[in-house]
């Protein structure tokens, strides 16, 4: 099979650049999340972490001179337990670092229990133009049993609170949690699209080694649903959403037309993106090649090397032309839209195998879209790690 090989104007940055300020701390631990954060019932120190931010940031923005911001995500953690006024301090030292595109995607993440109309007054002032909120479930029985503090008329006030104060919000579910049932799951989704706007995140519940869930599993006190069981709820998931005119955008991502998240996009469409705070991980463009970069999880480790560095990074990795092009693979197979090839070679240095892209598109896994990419199908995307593995050359 022959496959376009005409390669776009700089491959590495033709995705933009963004920005992650990672805020680790949150009010409890859930005992599914892996994530990068802490409880710290003494409070925080939100002025000198602010300080120790400005210093990582004015140091990031000397690695990328040139550079404008087309999007902006404040996760976590929770970074809705921030006072307003961190967040308007964090935006305005990003703000003053680089050229911000005059349409920038503005998204802080919060919890229901931890937002109320006056801190989103306050996010909105600050410069937020688009909340994320952690509901997980519409369902009070097992908001309790991942560990959530709120409550499902909680997380809907929070909901309507969202839609009041800004023009784009989304909310996340998990799903495929213990006993779920198909039946039980339609209706769930159904009530949530109802209270959607235009974005959902729905995930798949996995049981991540290290989490309380994980010691559960494996004492056999927790059963989620088996892979066939699991298949049939995502397949729920993607008939309720296309019929709502919530179409998967991204395999967990939802959103009506023009409604995607710009900053995910830039993630799966392999843009470049700064990581600031810590823990955070990115991904910058420097003269000599695309570089990993990784920083201080412990956030008062971060603290004390930003303190006295100016930056938290403990890991800096060159990534090499197979890296780089495995992982544009992995992310942008995740699309709807998929990859083109001619990308993927200009980031590799050579061409997919054609055969194993015949072989695939036979089998009814992948497609060629009518742009020329590639795109995992409706039978292929629940395999995604077993294409991305036969494309690649892993296998």
């Amino acid at each position: 099979m022959t496959i376009d090989s005409q390669a776009p104007d700089h491959p590495t940055r033709d995705a933009g650049f963004g920005i992650y300020l990672h805020w680790p701390f949150c009010a409890s631990k859930c005992p599914y999340c892996d994530f990068n954060s802490h409880v710290r019932h003494a409070g925080v120190d939100e002025a000198r972490f602010l300080a120790a931010f400005r210093s990582e940031i004015a140091q990031t923005a000397a690695r990328t001179p040139g550079r404008t911001v087309s999007s902006i995500f404040l996760g976590g953690g929770t970074p809705s337990l921030m006072k307003p006024e961190t967040v308007a301090g964090l935006l305005d030292a990003v703000a003053g670092a680089w050229s911000i595109a005059p349409d920038v995607e503005v998204t802080l993440e919060a919890n229901p229990t931890s937002v109320e109309a006056e801190r989103f007054r306050g996010y909105r002032a600050a410069g937020v133009n688009r909340v994320s909120l952690g509901v997980q479930a519409l369902n009070d029985a097992d908001l309790k049993a991942l560990g959530r503090l709120h409550s499902v008329d909680e997380a809907l006030s929070a909901v309507r609170m969202a839609a009041t104060h800004f023009e784009r919000f989304s909310f996340d579910l998990i799903y495929a949690r213990p006993r779920q049932t198909p039946e039980a799951w339609r209706a769930e989704l159904e009530e949530a699209i109802a209270h959607a706007a235009e974005h959902l995140s729905l995930y798949q519940l996995t049981i991540e080694p290290g989490t309380p869930f994980f010691g559960l599993a494996q004492a056999g006190r927790l059963a989620p649903p088996d892979d066939e069981d699991a298949r049939i709820l995502y397949d729920v998931t993607q008939e309720a959403c296309d019929k709502a005119g919530l179409p998967a955008y991204e395999i967990s991502n939802h959103a009506r037309r023009g409604a995607q998240s710009r900053h995910n996009l830039l993630y799966w469409r392999y843009g470049e993106y700064a990581g600031i705070g810590p823990g955070a991980h990115g991904r910058l463009v420097q003269p000599e090649g695309r570089i990993g970069t990784v920083t201080e999880k412990s956030p008062e480790g971060w603290l004390a090397r930003v303190e006295r560095d100016g930056n938290g990074i403990v890991e800096t990795e060159a990534l090499s032309a197979d890296a780089e092009g495995d992982e544009f693979l992995m992310m942008g197979l995740r699309l709807a839209e998929g990859i083109h090839p001619a990308r993927y070679t200009a980031l590799k240095g050579r061409a997919l195998d054609g055969d194993r892209l015949e072989t695939l598109i036979a089998d009814g896994l992948v497609t060629i879209t009518g742009t020329g990419n590639i795109a995992a199908t409706a039978r292929g995307a629940p395999v995604l790690n077993a294409l991305v593995a036969e494309l690649s050359g892993q296998v």
